[in-house]
């Protein structure tokens, strides 16, 4: 391969204003050390003059990168002054060509509000469509598990059971305690201003037992489990193993989505129990700082304080809670498209949706039962 010599550019002002070019201009010698800067500073002191003359009859070797940037800071039009070698003409008429055609526009979005908010309703109704497609798959793979139990996926509910559940324990401890104090001492300082200190028992058990247990859970295994769940169907989804599976008659209802729903209608109700009794010793532990109540007396008092039913309606909302998130999390896991972004959109939607159906349950429960356990 024979050695070229590196591209030159040399401005003079004998008679006039002129640059003249020398050496070869290709991308193997411009991208050697050095060269591209020394040649961008020449190219920049040449936009002050305004008549420069060019002379590239010098320039031994031209290729289309070396004629582009040299385009470029003739600002995509021939100078007035400029003297070519023969050999390079073609380049730049080519440049020249490329340069006069119109550059297409990507064409507005003319979407009115109107036809924002039916693309907003026929994604909803598509959703809708799907979960209700997944809830009658499930109730058939129930059926069958039902029918032959001793042949189920026991091993992917146990296994399931162990993620969603015992792996879950210590953050749901951590954050009922800490929600337990919290609340013990907000309500100690206002019940000492009014003499009624013992009423503090009724509040930490109504609000722990009844509500704020079951949506701590809730909303905790929803932002941890629920994504896992959506981003292990994703991964499933870009890697092809869905597919997979139903290339090999292996059902994706019966192996991977009923053993997720039944593993978290178990686990959530046991999470409650655990999440409440960590909320009520944070607060029993807080109330004795605060208002020097004995755990005794916090304990002898709580089964006077909430009614058993309360405790029912907590564990069934537990229940309810996990199928829901384990089925929004698993419709946004079949949902997401074989590459990574739309695997991230998917695991943040499932999460912001499974927080918002959470609360949207607990408020029917709410209505429904607002005469029960008072």
């Amino acid at each position: 391969m024979p050695r070229f010599r590196p591209p030159t550019i040399t401005l003079s002002d004998q008679h006039h204003a002129a640059a003249v070019l020398g050496g070869a201009w290709l991308v193997c010698t411009m991208t050697e050390e050095d060269v591209m800067p020394r040649l961008s500073a020449g190219l920049q002191q040449t936009a002050a003059h305004a008549d420069l003359h060019w002379d590239l009859s010098q320039i031994t070797a031209l290729d289309t990168i070396g004629a582009q940037m040299l385009w470029r800071a003739w600002d995509k039009r021939r100078p007035r002054h400029l003297v070519l070698r023969p050999e390079h003409e073609g380049l730049f008429a080519r440049l020249e060509q490329v340069s006069a055609l119109p550059i297409p526009r990507a064409p507005k979005p003319r979407l009115t509000r109107v036809m924002l908010l039916g693309r907003v309703m026929l994604s909803f109704f598509e959703h809708l469509y799907d979960f209700v497609g997944l809830l009658g798959q499930l109730a058939l793979d129930l059926l069958r598990f039902a029918r032959h139990p001793l042949r189920g996926p026991w091993k992917e509910i146990s296994s399931n059971i162990y993620r969603t559940g015992f792996q879950a324990l210590g953050i749901t401890a951590l954050v009922g305690a800490l929600i337990g104090v919290v609340l013990s001492y907000l309500s100690s300082n206002q019940l000492r201003n009014f003499g009624g200190d013992v009423y503090l028992v009724n509040i930490l058990g109504m609000g722990i037992i009844r509500e704020l247990g079951p949506m701590l859970a809730a909303i905790l295994v929803a932002g941890r489990s629920g994504s896992a769940i959506t981003a292990q169907l994703g991964v499933m989804r870009v890697t092809e193993e869905l597919d997979a599976m139903t290339v090999m008659g292996i059902p994706q209802g019966y192996r991977l989505i009923m053993p997720k729903v039944v593993a978290l209608a178990i686990a959530m109700p046991l999470l409650v129990i655990w999440t409440d009794a960590m909320a009520l010793l944070g607060g029993m532990l807080a109330a004795q700082a605060q208002l020097d109540m004995s755990p005794a007396f916090f304990l002898n008092k709580l089964p006077e304080a909430v009614a058993l039913s309360n405790y029912w309606l907590g564990l069934g909302k537990g229940v309810v809670f996990g199928i829901l998130i384990a089925l929004v999390a698993c419709q946004f896991g079949l949902r997401i498209q074989p590459n990574t972004e739309s695997l991230g959109q998917g695991t943040t939607s499932s999460v912001v949706i499974s927080i918002t159906v959470v609360i949207l349950a607990d408020a029917v429960f709410a209505v429904i039962f607002s005469n029960i356990g008072y």
